[in-house]
Protein backbone atom coordinates (compact mmCIF):
# COMPACT_ATOMS: atom_id res chain seq x y z
CA UNK A 1 0.00 0.00 0.00
CA UNK A 2 2.68 2.26 0.73
CA UNK A 3 4.76 1.44 -2.25
CA UNK A 4 1.78 1.94 -4.36
CA UNK A 5 0.73 5.44 -2.76
CA UNK A 6 4.09 6.73 -3.41
CA UNK A 7 4.13 5.63 -6.80
CA UNK A 8 0.54 7.31 -7.35
CA UNK A 9 2.32 10.54 -5.50
CA UNK A 10 5.36 10.18 -7.86
CA UNK A 11 3.22 10.08 -10.92
CA UNK A 12 1.11 12.91 -9.57
CA UNK A 13 3.77 15.24 -8.99
CA UNK A 14 5.30 14.21 -12.67
CA UNK A 15 1.79 15.42 -13.78
CA UNK A 16 1.21 18.72 -11.95
CA UNK A 17 4.66 19.45 -12.95
CA UNK A 18 4.13 18.42 -16.30
CA UNK A 19 0.90 20.55 -16.69
CA UNK A 20 2.15 23.47 -14.88
CA UNK A 21 4.97 23.77 -17.49
CA UNK A 22 2.58 23.62 -20.68
CA UNK A 23 0.34 26.25 -19.46
CA UNK A 24 3.31 28.90 -18.63
CA UNK A 25 5.56 28.34 -21.34
CA UNK A 26 8.26 31.50 -22.16
CA UNK A 27 6.09 32.41 -25.28
CA UNK A 28 2.45 31.47 -24.35
CA UNK A 29 0.71 33.91 -21.87
CA UNK A 30 -2.07 32.10 -19.94
CA UNK A 31 -4.36 35.12 -19.38
CA UNK A 32 -7.99 35.04 -17.77
CA UNK A 33 -10.88 37.28 -18.48
CA UNK A 34 -14.85 37.47 -17.81
CA UNK A 35 -16.05 38.66 -21.60
CA UNK A 36 -19.83 39.90 -20.44
CA UNK A 37 -18.90 43.53 -20.02
CA UNK A 38 -19.04 45.29 -23.74
CA UNK A 39 -17.34 47.41 -25.08
CA UNK A 40 -14.38 46.30 -23.27
CA UNK A 41 -14.46 42.06 -23.27
CA UNK A 42 -17.20 40.28 -25.03
CA UNK A 43 -18.32 37.27 -26.98
CA UNK A 44 -19.55 37.96 -30.24
CA UNK A 45 -20.10 35.08 -33.20
CA UNK A 46 -18.62 32.92 -30.62
CA UNK A 47 -15.21 34.67 -30.71
CA UNK A 48 -14.15 37.02 -27.86
CA UNK A 49 -13.53 40.61 -28.77
CA UNK A 50 -13.56 44.03 -27.07
CA UNK A 51 -10.98 46.86 -26.36
CA UNK A 52 -9.64 45.18 -23.32
CA UNK A 53 -8.88 41.93 -25.85
CA UNK A 54 -7.45 43.76 -28.83
CA UNK A 55 -5.43 45.83 -26.33
CA UNK A 56 -4.08 43.00 -24.74
CA UNK A 57 -3.78 40.94 -28.06
CA UNK A 58 -1.73 43.88 -29.31
CA UNK A 59 0.64 44.18 -26.17
CA UNK A 60 1.22 40.01 -26.62
CA UNK A 61 1.96 40.60 -30.23
CA UNK A 62 4.57 43.50 -29.60
CA UNK A 63 6.49 41.41 -26.72
CA UNK A 64 6.35 38.41 -28.85
CA UNK A 65 4.13 36.16 -26.80
CA UNK A 66 0.90 34.28 -27.64
CA UNK A 67 -2.10 34.25 -25.20
CA UNK A 68 -3.80 31.45 -23.91
CA UNK A 69 -7.17 32.72 -22.97
CA UNK A 70 -9.76 31.76 -20.26
CA UNK A 71 -13.20 32.38 -19.57
CA UNK A 72 -14.19 33.00 -15.83
CA UNK A 73 -16.78 34.69 -13.63
CA UNK A 74 -15.21 38.36 -12.84
CA UNK A 75 -15.12 37.23 -9.28
CA UNK A 76 -12.72 34.63 -9.89
CA UNK A 77 -9.99 36.62 -11.78
CA UNK A 78 -7.21 37.81 -8.80
CA UNK A 79 -7.72 34.67 -7.43
CA UNK A 80 -6.97 32.69 -10.57
CA UNK A 81 -3.38 35.04 -10.69
CA UNK A 82 -3.06 34.28 -6.72
CA UNK A 83 -3.24 30.55 -7.41
CA UNK A 84 -0.98 30.35 -10.40
CA UNK A 85 -4.01 29.06 -12.71
CA UNK A 86 -3.38 32.40 -14.90
CA UNK A 87 -0.18 34.99 -15.53
CA UNK A 88 -2.92 38.04 -15.59
CA UNK A 89 -6.05 39.02 -15.72
CA UNK A 90 -7.84 41.33 -17.85
CA UNK A 91 -11.08 42.57 -17.95
CA UNK A 92 -12.09 46.08 -17.27
CA UNK A 93 -10.40 45.61 -13.27
CA UNK A 94 -9.54 48.65 -11.64
CA UNK A 95 -6.47 49.41 -10.29
CA UNK A 96 -7.15 49.52 -6.72
CA UNK A 97 -5.13 49.99 -3.13
CA UNK A 98 -7.35 46.87 -2.03
CA UNK A 99 -5.83 45.21 -5.03
CA UNK A 100 -2.58 46.15 -5.40
CA UNK A 101 -1.84 44.08 -1.90
CA UNK A 102 -2.41 40.80 -3.82
CA UNK A 103 -1.32 41.09 -7.31
CA UNK A 104 0.80 43.87 -9.02
CA UNK A 105 -0.56 46.14 -11.88
CA UNK A 106 0.41 47.24 -15.22
CA UNK A 107 0.28 50.88 -15.84
CA UNK A 108 -2.99 52.13 -16.57
CA UNK A 109 -3.81 51.70 -19.78
CA UNK A 110 -7.37 53.62 -20.04
CA UNK A 111 -9.75 55.54 -17.43
CA UNK A 112 -13.18 55.15 -16.20
CA UNK A 113 -15.13 55.04 -13.22
CA UNK A 114 -18.40 54.20 -11.62
CA UNK A 115 -21.69 55.85 -13.01
CA UNK A 116 -25.07 55.00 -12.73
CA UNK A 117 -27.84 53.58 -15.42
CA UNK A 118 -31.25 54.28 -14.95
CA UNK A 119 -34.23 54.89 -16.66
CA UNK A 120 -34.78 58.20 -18.38
CA UNK A 121 -38.40 58.85 -16.62
CA UNK A 122 -37.42 56.94 -13.45
CA UNK A 123 -37.19 58.75 -10.00
CA UNK A 124 -32.97 58.72 -10.20
CA UNK A 125 -32.25 61.99 -11.44
CA UNK A 126 -28.93 62.58 -9.06
CA UNK A 127 -26.31 60.97 -7.13
CA UNK A 128 -28.49 62.06 -4.25
CA UNK A 129 -31.52 60.02 -5.42
CA UNK A 130 -30.17 56.38 -4.97
CA UNK A 131 -30.32 56.38 -0.74
CA UNK A 132 -33.06 54.08 -0.42
CA UNK A 133 -33.72 52.85 -3.82
CA UNK A 134 -32.38 49.62 -5.25
CA UNK A 135 -29.25 49.02 -7.57
CA UNK A 136 -28.31 46.24 -9.20
CA UNK A 137 -24.26 45.34 -8.86
CA UNK A 138 -22.05 43.10 -10.12
CA UNK A 139 -20.10 40.18 -7.10
CA UNK A 140 -16.93 41.05 -7.00
CA UNK A 141 -16.63 44.21 -8.63
CA UNK A 142 -16.17 47.59 -6.82
CA UNK A 143 -19.47 49.21 -7.12
CA UNK A 144 -20.28 46.40 -4.30
CA UNK A 145 -17.76 47.64 -1.74
CA UNK A 146 -18.62 51.62 -2.95
CA UNK A 147 -22.13 51.75 -2.57
CA UNK A 148 -21.77 49.88 1.02
CA UNK A 149 -19.61 52.42 2.75
CA UNK A 150 -20.84 55.73 0.46
CA UNK A 151 -24.79 54.74 0.18
CA UNK A 152 -25.52 52.53 3.04
CA UNK A 153 -29.30 53.22 2.74
CA UNK A 154 -29.28 51.79 -0.85
CA UNK A 155 -30.97 48.25 -1.10
CA UNK A 156 -28.23 46.34 -3.12
CA UNK A 157 -29.55 43.26 -5.68
CA UNK A 158 -25.67 41.61 -6.41
CA UNK A 159 -26.09 39.34 -9.58
CA UNK A 160 -23.02 37.13 -11.11
CA UNK A 161 -23.78 38.81 -15.09
CA UNK A 162 -23.14 41.93 -16.20
CA UNK A 163 -25.91 41.49 -18.51
CA UNK A 164 -28.44 40.55 -15.89
CA UNK A 165 -27.10 43.53 -14.25
CA UNK A 166 -28.57 45.66 -16.95
CA UNK A 167 -31.67 43.69 -18.04
CA UNK A 168 -33.05 44.59 -14.16
CA UNK A 169 -33.43 47.80 -14.93
CA UNK A 170 -34.69 47.48 -18.16
CA UNK A 171 -37.39 45.59 -16.76
CA UNK A 172 -37.86 47.91 -13.65
CA UNK A 173 -36.65 45.62 -10.97
CA UNK A 174 -34.46 47.65 -9.84
CA UNK A 175 -34.60 51.38 -10.02
CA UNK A 176 -30.54 51.77 -11.65
CA UNK A 177 -27.17 50.08 -11.67
CA UNK A 178 -23.76 51.01 -10.99
CA UNK A 179 -21.19 50.18 -12.80
CA UNK A 180 -18.08 50.81 -15.46
CA UNK A 181 -18.64 53.65 -17.46
CA UNK A 182 -17.61 52.15 -21.05
CA UNK A 183 -20.26 49.29 -20.29
CA UNK A 184 -23.01 51.68 -19.49
CA UNK A 185 -22.79 54.10 -22.11
CA UNK A 186 -22.56 51.47 -24.70
CA UNK A 187 -25.91 49.99 -23.15
CA UNK A 188 -27.62 53.16 -23.55
CA UNK A 189 -27.10 53.52 -26.98
CA UNK A 190 -28.63 50.96 -27.84
CA UNK A 191 -31.40 51.07 -25.26
CA UNK A 192 -33.37 54.86 -25.58
CA UNK A 193 -35.56 54.38 -22.57
CA UNK A 194 -32.05 54.21 -20.25
CA UNK A 195 -29.35 56.79 -19.32
CA UNK A 196 -26.31 57.44 -17.56
CA UNK A 197 -26.23 60.13 -15.08
CA UNK A 198 -23.79 62.94 -16.08
CA UNK A 199 -22.16 62.82 -12.79
CA UNK A 200 -19.84 60.14 -12.04
CA UNK A 201 -19.56 58.09 -8.92
CA UNK A 202 -15.88 58.19 -9.14
CA UNK A 203 -12.87 58.56 -11.75
CA UNK A 204 -11.20 55.19 -11.54
CA UNK A 205 -7.88 53.63 -13.47
CA UNK A 206 -8.28 50.26 -15.46
CA UNK A 207 -4.73 47.86 -15.74
CA UNK A 208 -3.85 43.91 -16.05
CA UNK A 209 -3.03 42.71 -13.07
CA UNK A 210 -0.24 40.30 -12.39
CA UNK A 211 1.03 37.68 -10.20
CA UNK A 212 3.70 39.26 -7.67
CA UNK A 213 5.97 36.16 -8.38
CA UNK A 214 6.32 37.94 -11.93
CA UNK A 215 7.93 41.04 -12.24
CA UNK A 216 9.46 40.08 -15.29
CA UNK A 217 5.94 39.75 -17.14
CA UNK A 218 5.18 43.03 -15.23
CA UNK A 219 7.60 44.96 -16.83
CA UNK A 220 7.49 43.41 -20.79
CA UNK A 221 3.68 44.74 -20.50
CA UNK A 222 4.82 47.92 -19.14
CA UNK A 223 7.13 47.96 -21.84
CA UNK A 224 5.24 46.70 -24.49
CA UNK A 225 1.90 49.39 -23.65
CA UNK A 226 5.11 52.23 -24.32
CA UNK A 227 5.83 51.10 -27.25
CA UNK A 228 2.03 50.41 -28.85
CA UNK A 229 1.45 53.92 -27.76
CA UNK A 230 4.76 55.86 -28.92
CA UNK A 231 3.83 53.72 -32.74
CA UNK A 232 0.14 54.54 -33.19
CA UNK A 233 -1.22 51.35 -32.48
CA UNK A 234 -3.04 52.29 -28.95
CA UNK A 235 -4.51 55.14 -30.29
CA UNK A 236 -6.45 53.17 -33.25
CA UNK A 237 -7.64 50.54 -31.00
CA UNK A 238 -8.85 53.32 -28.71
CA UNK A 239 -10.70 54.95 -31.30
CA UNK A 240 -12.13 52.09 -32.74
CA UNK A 241 -13.77 51.17 -29.65
CA UNK A 242 -14.80 54.46 -28.16
CA UNK A 243 -16.09 56.87 -30.46
CA UNK A 244 -13.81 60.10 -30.11
CA UNK A 245 -10.91 58.91 -28.44
CA UNK A 246 -10.48 58.27 -24.76
CA UNK A 247 -12.84 59.74 -22.43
Amino acid sequence: MTLNKTLISAVLAVSLSGFAAAGATADTLRIVTDPTFPPMEFTQSGTRTGFDIELTEALAQEAGKTIQWTDIDFKGLIPAVLSNRADAAVSAIYITDARKQVVDFTNAYYAGGLVVLTKKDGPIKSLADLDGKKVSVQVGTKSVKYLQEHFPKVQRVEVEKNEEMFNLVGVGRVDAAVTGKPAAKLYAQSHPDLTVLDQQITTEEYGIAVSKAQPELLAALNAALDRIKANGTYQKIVDKWFEGGAQ
